[in-house]
């Protein structure tokens, strides 16, 4: 029974830790250029695969290469030195 508890919590844990889709919720976006600009600044990150930044629901979308991670520091980063708030950063 402990066993497949402590599986069960690493399973967990792991696919947390292996998410391939981050979704960042994003303040201060307002314009096609900024879209643009975010799509650019995170396409040169190397375990980024995809990016989609919808301005109507102000929210940033990473999809990343298998077996690849962002950190969340690394995200921030990215976003607020370009002039924008983060609210939320899930991973799915």
């Amino acid at each position: 029974m402990k066993k497949a508890i402590a599986f069960l919590i690493f399973v967990c844990f792991s696919g947390f830790a292996n998410a391939k889709v981050v979704q960042v919720s994003v303040k201060g976006m307002v314009c096609a250029f900024c879209a643009q600009g975010i799509t650019k600044k995170f396409k040169v990150e190397s375990a980024v695969a995809k990016v989609d930044v919808s301005l109507e629901k102000k929210i940033v979308i990473i999809d990343l290469k298998d077996g690849q991670t962002l950190a969340d520091d690394k995200i921030t980063s990215i976003l607020t030195d370009s002039g924008y708030s983060i609210e939320k950063i899930e991973r799915h």
